[in-house]
This record gives structure tokens, sequence and C-alpha cells, in this order.
């Protein structure tokens, strides 16, 4: 069986795209067939194509006001590398149902936050103004609801005393590049079970 192609859409230095690439060799059931990102000058572009990957980028920026006009772009190198998946890794721009739809089933993305709870943006200030015990990372299905979606995998990280949201971040995003690279390679030899780490 050919193994499945991996497009990865990121908007800068694309540290959890680095962990995808890196973990995508050997017996791995992808491949990375794509890198592509909504700001010409993110920085893991670079990364990706010292890497030997293909990259591409779609600013969004001249398309203030017309989504679909960015996601028509946006798609077009993506039609062209023809992915079986797509993982969103810091892709900062929110998605319409239309393009979703396009690729239903076969879309991830990373959260940082232990989902359903802390939906959208500030998830650590959040934890820690909620003064949660715990907080963490959920990789989840894409759907057209914002962070929602079947949960595919969660790391927990325990909040500390005298957290700051960076220091939470941090250790989250060490948990993040566990979490997402484990959840890709069973997602792609075709198993949806959850994983739950920490």
């Amino acid at each position: 069986m050919s193994p499945k192609r991996v497009a990865i859409l990121i908007s800068g230095g694309g540290s959890n795209m680095l962990t995808l690439l890196d973990s995508m060799t050997g017996d791995h059931p992808a491949r990375p067939c794509l890198v592509l990102s909504n700001d010409p000058q993110a920085g893991g572009l670079a990364k990706a194509a010292a890497r030997g990957v293909p990259v591409a980028s779609v600013d969004h920026r001249p398309f203030k006001g017309d989504r679909a006009a960015f996601e028509a772009a946006l798609l077009q190198p993506l039609l062209d590398s023809a992915p079986d998946i797509l993982c969103l890794a810091g892709f900062m721009r929110v998605l319409t149902a239309e393009f979703v739809a396009q690729f239903e089933g076969r879309m991830l993305n990373i959260h940082p936050s232990l989902l359903p709870k802390y939906k959208g943006l500030h998830t650590h200030a959040r934890a820690l103004e909620a003064g949660d015990g715990e907080h963490g990372c959920t990789v989840h299905e894409v759907t057209a609801a914002l962070d929602d979606g079947p949960i595919l995998g969660q790391a927990r990280v325990p909040v500390e005393q005298g957290d700051t949201q960076e220091t939470l971040a941090a250790r989250v995003l060490v948990q993040e590049h566990h979490l997402y690279p484990a959840v890709l390679r069973r997602y792609a030899a075709g198993d949806r079970s959850p994983i739950f780490l920490g």
C-alpha cells in the first residue's frame, strides 16, 4: 500500500509541523507532500523546504473581507499536491464550512486545551483564570464548528503553582510534540481510536 500523502497548514514557525515531518519516516504509513502557509514570511516554510518538502503560500491579506476568494486560492496548491490527509499545525485562519466539507473526515487540528474546554484563543490564560488543576492539548478531526469534531487524542499536564501563561504554554507544547505525531501515525493507518497521554 502506498503511503498516505499529508499536507500541513501553518501560519508561523511550525514547531508542530516539524515534529510531524520528522515522524514521517521509516515504516510510518504517511509521507509529507506539501507545507502551506497563509503567510509568505512564515518561518516554517524555510524549515520545511530545507527538509526537501514542497512548500507554498497564499497571503491572506490581499483577500481582506473575501474569505471565499482566499480559500479558493488556498485550495489550488492543495489540489495540486493531492493530499489524503490535511494537518492544521498552528494555522491561524478560521476555515469556512464549505472548505472543511471538501476534506471532511481527513483533516486534523491540534488545539492547546483539553477540549471541549476553552475553544478558540487564549486557552492558557483561561485555564489559569479558572484555577484548573490540569491543562493540555487535543488533536481532533476538523468539522465546520470551531475546535469541535471527534477527539483523536489528548495529553494532560498539571497546572503548577506559580505558572504563568508562558510556562504553562511551554509545557503544553512539549506534549503537543508527542501527541500530534502519535495521532497522525494511527490515523494514517486507519485507526481513529483516541490516544490519551499524561
